[in-house]
Parts: structure tokens; C-alpha cells; sequence
């Protein structure tokens, strides 16, 4: 039994360095860095507008929405702010010679979008969608709470029905929609564009099959040696099995009992009577 364990937990082992190397890192830019307000933080006077700021600036068809706790949205147009330096930089993976190395990015670029008005208390959900210079979408969302005085639409006001640029949801890959605030991945003249961002680890949720295969392998394989050592019968279960079986005292079937032996006294004693 002290082998099997012995076994099982250098297969624990492998299976957790196999997933350590199976999390590669993201390598698309412009993500979001920071938020005015931050991620689910609570907010208690009116904000003219909300700041998200990213480490690329995002790209001029990038998409933004607010939306009330009951769904109706209240953003306005969005523009580009002033860059500013991160309290704490961000890390990224640029490709370099075939290889992820990373990168430290210092400088978030803004993205402001105005809020028409605050008409409910409760959470408040600011969605984004751009993409990267290096083609990869960049979505997501910043939940917040707000509990400040609330306030009627502006006179005139409609709230936004646009959709998403159809090219935020299948963009180019790789695009140069907008400009990168770090250093460039530079490219050999062996690889091109296409081949770098097909070898790219992808930043998305999909699933990926690659990825899991290996791990679902090991745990199959360590429960079929848990079953196995399970099952297998202990080393002395055989001679307990072979051993009689009956209440003690009593001999074993098939074998005729003993006659219990005479003491040697009793012959002598005998004798001297028929004397």
C-alpha cells in the first residue's frame, strides 16, 4: 500500500506541474488596467462620467454601454482621455524570436464615457469591447454601486440603441486598429504576421482542447490505479482463507480423534492387584 501511495502522489505531482505549464500566459494588449470607479467598489455622489483606462489606447470603433440596475442604458458618447501613470504597472506578454516574454506597461490610456443620469440606486454595469493591436478582442465589464442622490434623463434625452462595429466581432487578425503603448512583438523575417498570431496562446475562454487533454488524462490514469490498489487483495488473505475454521478445541474434519494417553502409573497399579 506504501508503494501505491508512493505512486499516486508523484502522478499528483506531474498533474499539478502540467497545469502550471498548460496556463499560458495572455498575450493579447490593451487590457484594462484600472477604473474610475473601480471594480466593485460603491459610489455616493453623481459622476458626470466613468474612466477606464487601458494599457493600449483603445481602438477609435471600441464600443462602451452603461446600463442601470434595470437594464436601461444611460452612457453618451465615449472619447479618449488623458493618458496617466499607473499606480501599479500592468504585465503583458509580447512574442519576441518565438518566444512570451513579458512586459511591464506604466501607462493607462483612457477611455471616458459620460453618464446621462443616475435615475436608481443599485449596481450599475460599465461593458467594453475593442481590440488590441495584436488582433485579439479586448471585453469585459466593471460592476459598481451606486447610492448617491438619483436624477432625471436631460431634456430631449433617447437612450443610445447602437450596436457593436460588426468588426469588434470578428476582427482582423492581426490589426493595427490601434496603436500599442509598449514595445512592439517584433516579427522574423522566417514568420510572418499570420503564422505568429496562429502560434499566439489565445487570451479568450474558449475551450481549449490541447489544454485540457493532459490533465484529463492523469486523473483518469490516477483513478484507475486507486481502483486497481483497491481490489487488489492484501498478501496474507490466502493463508487466513486456507486456515480450519470451527469452534476451538474440536480437530479437523475427516481425521479420527485421539485416545487420550493413559498415565503411566495406572498399569503398575493394576498389576498389584491381581497379585
Amino acid at each position: 500500500m506504501a508503494r501505491w501511495l508512493g505512486q499516486l502522489l508523484v502522478l499528483a505531482v506531474v498533474a499539478g506541474v502540467a497545469l502550471t505549464a498548460l496556463a499560458t500566459p495572455a498575450s493579447a494588449h490593451g487590457q484594462l488596467a484600472v477604473s474610475t470607479p473601480a471594480k466593485d467598489s460603491t459610489v455616493t455622489e453623481p459622476m458626470e462620467s466613468l474612466a477606464l483606462y487601458f494599457t493600449e489606447k483603445p481602438a477609435p470603433n471600441a464600443y462602451f454601454t452603461v446600463t442601470t440596475p434595470s437594464g436601461a442604458r444611460v452612457d453618451q458618447p465615449w472619447s479618449h482621455g488623458e493618458p496617466k501613470r499607473l499606480d501599479e504597472p500592468v504585465t503583458e506578454y509580447n512574442l519576441v524570436d518565438g518566444t512570451w516574454q513579458p512586459s511591464l506597461y506604466h501607462t493607462g490610456f483612457p477611455a471616458m464615457v459620460p453618464v446621462a443620469y443616475w435615475p436608481e440606486r443599485g449596481q450599475y454595469v460599465a461593458r467594453y469591447m475593442s481590440v488590441a493591436s495584436d488582433g485579439e478582442k479586448v471585453t469585459g465589464e466593471v460592476k459598481f454601486t451606486y447610492k448617491g442622490k438619483m436624477s432625471g434623463p436631460p431634456k430631449g434625452w433617447k437612450a443610445p440603441t447602437n450596436e457593436p462595429d460588426p468588426a469588434l466581432l470578428n476582427p482582423a487578425h492581426p490589426s493595427a486598429a490601434a496603436p500599442s503603448a509598449g514595445p512592439a512583438a517584433p516579427v522574423t523575417p522566417q514568420a510572418t504576421p499570420q503564422a505568429a498570431a496562429s502560434n499566439a496562446p489565445q487570451a479568450g475562454s474558449g475551450f481549449d482542447l490541447s489544454v485540457w487533454l493532459l490533465p484529463a488524462l492523469l486523473v483518469v490514469g490516477v483513478g484507475f490505479m486507486v481502483v486497481r490498489a483497491a481490489r487488489r487483495p492484501s498478501p496474507g488473505g490466502a493463508e487466513v482463507r486456507r486456515r480450519p475454521t470451527g469452534p476451538p478445541g474440536r480437530a479437523p474434519r475427516g481425521r479420527p480423534a485421539a485416545a487420550p494417553r493413559k498415565p503411566r502409573g495406572a498399569k503398575a497399579v493394576k498389576t498389584a492387584k491381581r497379585r
